[in-house]
């Protein structure tokens, strides 16, 4: 029997599969067996994607795998990661690796020693009779098994062994991660509200293949939807089917992974990066065997090895943290959809800001009111323009009388460190990055400067090398300065950061979310972080700074993400008795995704936006790629993407480009964007065209990332 391995390495221009010869011993392998191969002179880790009968090579030039992993890859999986490979112009090995059993090659199963009582013991029985700590031994043992370190004396465990009345046996000790409540106030169990059954009964009626299967359910914040999934998980699971729930990022969302916990118990597992490799690799194998059936996750869960899944759940599906940043930069909402239509499962995207896309596509339920039945906060626009500071006289006001009542607030500024750049007042030098065409960020309680995308850090200047001026300028403000300026003004009300200086490290974020659902009174700043589907019921002020700032970058999609970042903010006030309240600071407040979102209105910031979208021809309305070449020498970079550009000139898409972008990490870029109709035969020539350049001696050194669907 011949065996076809994808061997797992980086190299674009590899053609595989390659064959390998299957020994006797290795006669249970099949697709989905992770192997240990000879490639290339080095031992690599590879995956079978099939079984063959014959080569077209001889059988004495082929070699044999050196042995197979334990943990393998269900065969839906392989053809889900070579699928995501192909449609995101990746590599096979690439896209197989999404799949891979975390650790594979090098994480193993945790044992330990465990006691139980021998069939047909008789205690009673035993000569000469049985000391104290015997006799406590097989007490302890009467309930079931228990792990030998805890009954005590290794001696009198032993002794009881050899006279046949206990049995000692290595079994595998499972690694828990780490549980984490916060927040977790919404009770379980309530009667559902009119909307939440009737979106519950159309997902039902899809998971018994009576309706559309790909459901939009758009419902304001606060109106349920976390307990709309739960009823549908749990319809999934009478079905004997099993589950996916994605979030967007997991240390952001422990409340939704408590109230799945509490709901489904042990058969709920969760599957991040922030796990140790253990925890991860205990998680995998309990759903690869059926032990866990509820999945929960961010993006890479929808890779999770679940049998007979039945419905995927995208919670916040307009966060862009669904897309991957790194080779293949796959869209987890894309690939859901795909994983259900293989499995005949129910996709299932909630948010109360949905993306266009979204909004033209699914079909939507709607849940218009909170369960409460109270009315969302009130949104006050209040322009900056000729305001010297970071907050509006409006905004101190709401915070001095959030410190008198002893109340909670949240405030968002997108922008974390103490000053946006350094300058010298006498000459003008700004403090650049030396990997980066970006300026460094200051960083006071560090007392560093530091670039946000390479991570270069250095002191924080005390003169200015170029003219030895001491008069340095900080511009602009960032969490770091904005809680110490809070600080001050709500003391002695305790401030709360959360950004990813702040909580860093492993569990940070969520002792940071548990220290500010536990204060009687105060205030959480932060990024985006603080907008991510939150339910601190207490929380009467919501402020966005600088709300307008992402309109200022020249991306189609600034609106939509402004839109969302404020809705999404404003969605976290005023989900108490006490009610709540809004400020949305901007240069603009007169723009037209922050009116709408002051209204909470996002059918019709969706419908004008969808139109604006149609009449230029972007997505959803047409397909992007983007084709970002980078060398470390000036020049190649450039090169490569006008050979891209010709190579694409008989492609039914209109190119943009190709185009410098600023140095990044050391390297040179430029940057292609083919724009098309037709997605499936966009991706199609930029792969063949990509693949066939990167084969190339004429253009080695240059590095190509494709990025399908760029956010």
């Amino acid at each position: 029997m011949i065996a076809k391995v994808e061997p797992l390495t980086t190299a674009r221009a590899l053609r595989g599969p390659f064959d390998y010869r299957l020994p006797a011993s290795l006669a249970g392998v099949g697709k989905g067996s992770v192997l240990v191969v000879p490639f290339a002179g080095r031992r690599v880790l590879g995956v079978v994607t099939a079984l063959a009968e014959r080569s077209e090579l001889p059988p004495e030039k082929l070699a044999e795998p050196i042995e197979a992993l334990e943990a393998s890859v269900p065969p839906e999986l392989v053809d889900l990661g070579l699928w995501t490979a192909r449609e995101y112009c990746s590599t096979p090995a690439r896209g197989l690796q999404l799949v891979l059993p975390p650790g594979a090659g090098r994480v193993r199963a945790k044992r330990r020693l465990v006691a139980e009582l021998a069939p047909d013991a008789d205690p009673d029985a035993a000569r000469p009779p049985l000391g104290p700590r015997q006799r406590a031994i097989l007490a302890a043992l009467a309930d079931g098994p228990r792990p030998a370190a805890e009954l005590g004396s290794h001696a009198a465990l032993r002794s009881l062994e050899r006279r046949g009345l206990v049995v000692v046996r290595h079994a595998e000790q499972r690694r828990r991660p780490a549980q984490r409540a916060v927040g977790a106030h919404a009770a379980d169990g309530l009667e559902l509200t009119g909307a939440q059954r009737a979106a519950l009964a159309e997902i039902v009626a899809a998971l018994d293949g009576r309706g559309e299967r790909r459901l939009l359910l758009h419902g304001v914040t606060g109106s349920g939807k976390t307990e709309v999934y739960l009823g549908a998980v749990a319809a999934a699971l009478e079905r004997g089917r099993s589950a996916i729930v994605l979030v967007p990022e997991i240390a952001l969302t422990p409340q939704t992974v408590a109230r799945f916990r509490r709901r489904f118990g042990d058969t709920v597992a969760v599957l991040h990066s922030k796990l140790g490799a253990g925890e991860r690799h205990d998680e995998w194998l309990r759903l690869r065997r059926g032990e866990a059936r509820v999945c929960v996750g961010p993006r890479s869960a929808v890779f999770a090895p679940l049998p007979d899944l039945g419905l995927i759940v995208i919670d916040e599906e307009h966060d862009p943290s669904y897309k991957q940043d790194g080779d293949p930069r796959y869209d987890a909402r894309h690939v859901a959809e795909r994983r259900a239509e293989q499995a005949g499962a129910v996709v299932l995207a909630g948010t109360a800001t949905p993306r266009p896309e979204s909004w033209q596509r699914l079909r939507r339920l709607e849940m218009p009111q909170r369960v409460d039945g109270r009315a969302l906060p009130p949104v006050e626009l209040a322009g900056m323009a000729g305001v010297a500071g970071a907050l509006h006289e409006r905004t101190r006001e709401a915070l001095e009388e959030v410190r008198r009542r002893g109340e909670k607030a949240i405030v968002l500024l997108n922008r974390r460190g103490w000053s946006n750049f350094l300058t010298c007042r006498s000459c003008a030098r700004v403090w650049t990055c030396p990997s980066c065409d970006v300026s460094l960020v200051l960083h006071r309680a560090e007392g560093v400067v530091a670039c946000h995308h390479c991570g270069h850090r250095e002191p924080v200047p005390q003169a200015c090398p170029d003219c030895g001026s001491v008069s340095l300028a900080r511009h602009g403000a960032g969490t770091e300065r904005l809680e110490h300026e809070l600080a001050e003004l709500v003391a002695p009300l305790p401030v709360f950061r959360l950004d990813s200086d702040a909580a860093a490290g492993r569990g940070a974020i969520g002792r940071v979310l548990a220290r500010f659902d536990a204060a009687p009174a105060g205030v959480l700043v932060g990024t985006q972080m603080v907008a991510k589907g939150h339910d601190f019921p207490d929380v009467t002020l919501g402020v966005v700074l600088d709300a307008d700032a992402t309109l200022r970058f020249p991306d189609f999609r600034a609106e939509e993400r402004t839109f969302a970042l404020v809705a999404q903010l404003a969605g976290r006030s005023g989900r108490g008795p006490r009610g709540g309240r809004v400020i949305v600071q901007a240069l603009q407040p007169g723009a037209r995704c922050l009116r709408h979102a002051a209204r909470h209105d996002a059918a019709g910031f969706l419908a004008e936006e969808l139109e604006r979208r149609a009449l230029l021809a972007y997505p959803p309305f047409s397909h992007l790629i983007r084709v970002v070449c980078a060398c470390e020498e000036p020049g190649p970079e450039l090169a490569a993407a006008e050979a891209l550009r010709d190579a694409l000139a008989g492609a039914d898409a209109e190119l943009l480009g190709p185009a410098p972008l600023f140095r990044l990490k050391g390297r040179e870029r430029a940057q292609l964007v083919l724009k098309a109709r037709d997605r499936s035969a966009a991706v199609a020539a930029v792969r063949g065209a990509v693949e066939r350049l990167a084969g190339s001696r004429e253009h080695r050194g240059v590095s190509w990332a494709v990025d399908v669907d760029p956010q």
